[in-house]
């Protein structure tokens, strides 16, 4: 059965989809959140499960229909995608129960095309080859789009028509890409077209050039980079509650692939073809982190808000990535678990404080005192402590050893400018906390009790996730530190798909 477990974050809910998208559940909701919910619960276990065996170092892979690399689809399974996974399945269930609350219920087939975006985002981090990311990248953005609109409004929909457009032209990007390395070195296999980008003709490196480029662009629009930004804070602020939640990975899609596909396929083995990425990587990661803590500020709505504090994050990330040390890269992951979690739990969060305030909702302006204030405004404490980079919470971890991996000149630009961005994101929230707290605490209370769902998807993401990341900071950063050299050096991953006696075939240019 082990030998199996790699496909089981894909299949799993894929058949759970299916099953939810039948017809004859009809209306019972209850049997849907029901297995909605186990089919995520289980998908934690596989994915702890995953993690386990990734810990050893070892990297496996799982070949659909017995189809060897470097020509049958492979799922791959090392470090980073076992992390990967494990951080969308946890995510997930938190979005999943607070769905529970009333949210699945404002449209139909919600929990369908739930399971169904699990199984692009799962995919894309096991796949072993490129045009499969297209293809999973095809399978989330497909399930994004219908959850994007699901309760329906004027706003969610003229969001989701700058969303659908951007990635359909990245989508057709990223194929133009992949057939123009495919044309180069004759391989879709990444850890085989690793092999053959090193010992490429010279007449064939502009081609590699031009897709390894175009690539970028792709990833750089999937993670919200520096100009393509855009259409990430409307679109994160206007999706449904546990959509937006789950939306938090999305743009670590694109960190992971940037990670993938240049510290494998244009690692330092690639000669005069390697660390491509790394100069627009590090300035648009700093821009980003620039335009997204001034966004940050101006915002006058809670839910835009931790839109900007996801561009916060990604600007960051996408800063460790260009440092390019074993240190950053450690560095970014850990940060990377806390961002996620914590962001896509404000997510929740701000959706109940909205509920509770009325006609007020989410925005910065005075309202009506909440019901369950109390518990929601520490809640909101809680989790704006982290994800600004307060001490003791995870978040201001990430960043000491994001800042501590700096080197030289990189000091100059990251330390005024991750620091800055952290008081704008702290004087940002203290001003939304005083707004919707402080000043509102005249008048009678409003609003219902809270649905426990809700409140246990929100408690998991923004109080036990940063303070359990706290916890076990050592046992994790050991991981992270692991998984930055796995990826510094791929050597392991090309000689497990691509053991020694197929070097010498599969090496050879076609």
């Amino acid at each position: 059965m082990t030998q199996h477990l790699i496909i089981l974050p894909v299949v799993l809910p894929m058949l759970t989809g299916i099953l939810l998208l039948y017809r004859r559940l009809g209306r019972l909701s209850v049997k849907k959140r029901a297995i909605s919910v186990a089919a995520t619960a289980a998908l934690v276990g596989v994915s702890v499960a995953l993690l386990c065996q990734a810990a050893s170092g070892e990297v496996t892979y799982y070949a659909l229909g017995s189809w060897q690399p470097p020509f049958g689809i492979v799922l791959v399974l090392d470090r980073l995608s076992a992390l990967m996974v494990a951080v969308t399945s946890l995510l997930a269930l938190g979005a999943v129960i607070h769905s529970c609350g009333g949210d699945d219920e404002k449209g139909s087939n919600f929990h369908g095309l739930f399971q169904w975006q699990l199984v692009g985002l799962n995919g894309a981090f096991l796949t072993g080859d490129l045009f499969n990311l297209f293809v999973f990248f095809e399978v989330l953005l497909l399930a994004s789009y219908a959850l994007l609109l699901h309760g329906g409004g004027k706003a969610r929909i003229q969001a989701s028509v700058h969303y659908v457009v951007l990635n359909l032209a990245g989508s057709s990007l990223f194929l133009i890409a992949v057939g123009i390395l495919y044309g180069a070195t004759g391989t879709l296999n990444m850890a085989d077209m690793a092999l053959r980008v090193a010992e490429l003709p010279a007449e064939r490196e502009g081609l590699v050039v031009a897709g390894a480029l175009m690539l970028l662009v792709v990833f750089g629009l999937k993670a919200a980079m520096l100009p393509l930004y855009f259409w990430l804070p409307r679109t994160y602020g206007y999706a449904p509650p546990p959509v937006a939640a789950l939306f938090a990975i999305m743009t670590k899609v694109g960190i992971y692939s940037i990670l993938r596909v240049y510290t494998l396929i244009f690692s330092d083995q690639a000669g005069g073809l390697a660390a491509l990425e790394q100069p627009w990587v590090w300035w648009l990661g700093l821009g980003t982190l620039v335009v997204a803590a001034m966004g940050v500020l101006a915002t006058r709505d809670l839910r835009l808000l931790v839109a900007y504090l996801v561009l916060v994050s990604v600007g960051t990330l996408l800063a460790g990535i260009g440092m390019r040390t074993p240190e950053a890269i450690s560095a970014l992951l850990y940060y990377l678990i806390h961002t996620t979690l914590v962001t896509g739990g404000l997510f929740l969060l701000a959706a109940m404080i909205g509920t509770q305030r009325g006609k007020a909702g989410t925005r910065l302006v005075k309202g009506r005192p909440m019901a369950e204030g109390g518990g929601l405004a520490l809640l909101f404490f809680l989790g704006s402590v982290a994800v600004a980079g307060i001490p003791p919470l995870s978040g201001a971890l990430g960043k000491a050893l994001l800042l501590n991996a700096a080197e030289g000149s990189q000091r100059l630009w990251l330390w005024p400018i991750l620091l800055l961005a952290g008081l704008a994101s702290l004087v940002a929230l203290s001003r939304a906390g005083s707004t919707m707290f402080w000043a509102s605490h005249r008048g009678t209370s409003g609003g219902d009790a809270l649905p426990w769902a809700q409140c246990f998807g929100v408690i998991l993401l923004v109080a036990a996730a940063p303070i359990a990341l706290v916890a076990f900071a050592g046992p994790v950063s050991d991981y992270t530190q692991a998984t930055a050299e796995q990826l510094a050096h791929p050597e392991a991953l090309i000689q497990t798909l691509l053991p020694a006696t197929e070097l010498s075939t599969t090496g050879d240019m076609p």
